[in-house]
């Protein structure tokens, strides 16, 4: 296996579902004091979801509360509770080119925007015949760390 060109910075999202954002809500935005600071709909994902936020900085992580726009179609983002979680990748192309060179399989769309506003693709849950390694039933989000993070996390890991 060739020496791995890109770096997992820290998390940089969970993803929750459910049937209704607004018992998610309660717990996580009035019980836990998250703070909401955008909302995403797309027909395409099948979702409507709130990006809530924790922490500050390079440590600030995203908690996105989404319920299905529609609760008979693909994808369920309800299904699983725990939907996905967000990786901060420092080279996002380069991790996806090696990763796949590596037997990794990606869930379709590619490189693409995401929710918050960066880059970002998907683990998909479980291998194939072409691609073995899969998040073994775990949808895993790869997300392009911008500059700021990425030095951020280049000066702590310094120290």
């Amino acid at each position: 296996m060739m020496t791995r060109p890109f770096k997992v910075l820290g998390i940089q999202q969970i993803a929750i579902g459910g049937p209704s954002k607004d018992k998610l809500r309660t717990l996580w935005v009035d019980m836990f004091g998250l703070e909401v600071t955008s909302t995403f709909v797309s027909e395409r994902e099948n979702v409507d979801e709130d990006i809530c936020v924790m922490g500050s900085g390079p440590f600030k992580v995203e908690v996105d509360l989404m319920q299905p726009l529609d609760t008979e179609k693909k994808p369920a983002v309800h299904a699983t509770p725990l939907n996905h979680v967000g990786l901060w990748i420092d080279d996002l192309p380069k991790a996806v080119e090696w990763l796949s060179a590596n037997g990794v399989r990606f869930a379709p769309g590619g490189i693409r925007k995401g929710a918050a506003g960066f880059d970002i693709t998907f683990l998909h849950p479980k291998g194939n015949d072409e691609f073995p390694i899969g998040g073994e039933g775990v949808l895993i989000e790869l997300v392009q760390a911008p500059p700021e993070l990425v030095s951020a996390f280049t000066k702590l890991a310094a120290q």
